[in-house]
């Protein structure tokens, strides 16, 4: 690759070259380096463009010109090139004659040297990690009740996390991502590619738990309650939606009614912020659709005049669709306040998507922060050997730093307005991402690069700020120093039964307990993973083999077979299991094999042995307790498996009286009280 095109990538951060999931060095091509360079604003294309954008590098560079944002950890110093002027987050002015004091209080500053201006973001030097704790991590639209709608909602979490703290010791919640699909046939299924992360998802509202509900008429309600969709054996969120969406309609012009005739206007006043966004959002893609790219050129950009003219036409959608974000509000307050009531010392933990949906929400109103014409995903590797295109718009590193990460805190801040914790999936994003330009393969992408410590100032701040805990999802190819710098921050991460591995062992055997790590959250799988049951069974590689998504199914058998009798082994190693069978054939549940371990028993033993580790917090998935073999979601797939789509085999009600549900969760109880039952064998009474 040429020198000075290698200088001018390396200077935006954009890597020219990275190792592969096998250490191995991969070149990437130079035309992709370009298309990435021009998607941040930087014109590469020829020899004499690269030395222009060389030249305006080297003049940022100067030893006295000043970052857009400054990060400095509270109680440490930092040098500045001369004296400057600091105004606080809480409007005291301070000069500053050597440099950023150790003194300076945890917040958001804005700091003023010559006539240069930047944002200095004081952080804690790490969280407080928290007491051991166990809990369910709960795909929320997979849990019905007798009171929801077809699909899990805020009541059922609400529900949930009471009965899990009062009935069972369960400390926390964790809840897949709860961010604002567009509220639109058809309706998008995956919570992982979200309009906005900085609103709720309507489908998720309890249409009998708004106060509009509880206001109305006696025919009214009984009208509304007539909507309910039937039970489904898979979740259809355009039936949700369509029942919802015509219940709170009409709720919602009752009550603006009402309002109108009592002069009260407490429902209809303006929205704010990212709900007006949002809500702005919505109305524009009712009359122009989903994806903002299609529409009128004049619409393209919140800020124009045209734009702010539909506001006042659109008034009654915009106000209609602020009116479901103060409902979405109220029932995840009082969500956060059941579990916290109960008893759980950290209640709802939010879980945080990667990325939005280039044609939605955050993508129109934040489209001068977040990276356009571009998605972001993964480099080919061992899961898959053509790259991922998660088909998600990711943030621009540099506009970030110029708005002082405002736009990450304000998204970080919501998420956690009612939790006690947040989940960020792939972490590994606070330090690089893989863009993929338009029209390319995902082979054909290269990472960008972040500043790990802004980002990861903004999170700690914010999660010091909201008592809340942090868990990096940190699965797969992870730098060492990612890790490293994640648990100097006090900031856990995730230990997966399936991947903890001794990497210079022969063969990466499993570890025992004792060697996994401290700071971390750990579970038997995880939504993109089989089952406990799935894994015992093969499901995993049973249901790939027949969509045709395996190159060698007999091979992938063969390795899901060598992995069960590993597992096996090491459970019986440890003193978990009685006669488990050595060569990894599991008998079926309610077969008699005399004195045999069956399934239940084994997935009961995987909890125990979680319960050995020195692990901060436990997590326990309802999929695994009640025998699920189907994986929530199928990595690869799309329409070809039901993927967020599965609801659990049981409801709520169900649920809570399986006995399988009481057995797991006074395992996990009884450790958290360091009072572990005493080591006798899973299938015992």
């Amino acid at each position: 690759m040429d020198t000075e095109l290698a200088r001018l990538a390396a200077a935006h951060g954009v890597a020219t070259w990275y190792e592969n999931d096998q250490r191995q060095r991969v070149t990437v091509d130079p035309d992709v380096v370009v298309a990435v360079l021009e998607r941040l604003g930087v014109d590469a294309a020829t020899p004499a463009a690269v030395r222009r954008e060389l030249d305006a590098v080297a003049a940022t560079r100067e030893p006295t010109t000043l970052p857009p944002t400054l990060v400095v950890r509270q109680g440490s110093h930092r040098h500045l090139p001369a004296a400057a002027e600091l105004r606080c987050e809480d409007g005291t002015e301070r000069r500053l004659t050597d440099g950023l004091p150790p003194d300076l209080p945890l917040g958001y500053h804005h700091l003023t040297l010559g006539h240069r201006l930047a944002t200095v973001i004081v952080t804690p030097p790490c969280l407080t990690p928290p007491a051991r704790s166990w809990g369910w991590a709960l795909q929320l639209y997979a849990l019905r009740s007798a009171g929801s709608w077809g699909m899990g909602d805020l009541g059922d979490l609400r529900d949930f996390a009471r009965w899990a703290a009062r009935g069972l010791g369960a400390g926390l919640v964790l809840c897949n991502p709860l961010h604002a699909i567009t509220p639109l046939h058809p309706v998008p299924a995956s919570p992982y590619s979200p309009s906005s992360r900085r609103c709720t998802n309507p489908l998720y509202l309890r249409v009998t738990d708004t106060a509009a509900y509880h206001r109305a008429d006696p025919e009214t309600r009984h009208r509304i309650d007539e909507m309910r969709p039937s039970s489904i054996e898979v979740i259809d969120y355009d039936a949700v939606w369509a029942a919802k969406r015509s219940a709170l309609e009409l709720l919602w012009q009752r009550d603006q009614r009402r309002s109108d005739q009592h002069g009260n206007t407490a429902d209809t006043d303006a929205p704010v912020d990212a709900v007006a966004d949002f809500a702005t959002f919505c109305a524009l893609a009712e009359r122009h659709g989903p994806d903002w790219r299609g529409w009128p050129a004049p619409l393209r950009h919140p800020a124009s005049s045209q734009v702010a003219a539909a506001r006042v036409e659109l008034a009654p959608r915009v106000a209609f669709h602020a009116w479901l974000q103060r409902q979405c509000d109220s029932q995840l307050a009082a969500a956060q306040h059941a579990a916290r009531n109960a008893g759980m010392p950290l209640g709802i933990v939010h879980d945080l998507a990667v990325g939005v949906d280039p044609g939605g929400a955050d993508a129109w109103a934040l489209q001068d922060v977040i990276g356009t014409g571009v998605t972001i995903g993964a480099p080919p590797d061992a899961f898959s050997q053509r790259g991922q295109d998660w088909q998600l718009a990711p943030w621009r590193p540099d506009r970030l730093a110029v708005e002082g990460y405002r736009p990450l805190r304000d998204m970080v801040r919501a998420v956690l307005r009612h939790a006690g914790g947040i989940r960020v999936d792939h972490v590994m994003g606070l330090w690089r991402m893989w863009w993929i330009p338009p029209g390319e393969p995902p082979v054909r992408g290269t990472y960008v690069h972040y500043d790990a410590e802004a980002m990861l100032a903004v999170l700690t701040l914010e999660a010091r700020r909201a008592g809340a805990v942090v868990i990096g999802e940190d699965l797969g190819t992870v730098e060492p120093a990612v890790r490293t710098r994640l648990r100097r921050q006090e900031v856990l991460g995730t230990a997966v039964l399936w991947f903890q591995r001794d990497d210079d062992a022969p063969g990466r055997s499993l570890l025992p307990p004792e060697q996994w790590p401290s700071l971390a959250a750990a579970s038997i799988s995880t939504h993109d993973l089989p089952t406990a049951h799935g894994f015992l069974r093969g499901e995993h590689v049973r249901v790939r083999a027949d969509l045709g998504l395996l190159d060698d199914p007999a091979r992938e058998a063969r390795q899901a077979a060598s992995e069960r009798t590993e597992l096996l082994a090491l459970l019986r190693d440890q003193g978990l299991l009685g006669d488990a069978p050595t060569d990894g054939t599991i008998p079926v549940d309610g077969t008699t094999t005399g004195d045999m371990v069956t399934e239940d028993d084994i997935v009961v033993a995987m909890h125990r042995f979680l319960t050995r580790t020195p692990c901060r917090l436990l997590l326990a998935s309802p999929y695994d307790v009640l025998g699920e073999t189907r994986q929530p979601n199928l990595p690869g797939t799309v329409d070809e498996y039901p993927n967020w789509r599965l609801p659990l085999p049981v409801t709520l009600e169900k649920f809570r009286e399986d006995p399988r549900v009481r057995r797991i969760a006074g395992e996990l109880a009884a450790w958290e009280r360091g009072t572990r039952p005493r080591d006798e064998v899973a299938h015992a009474p």
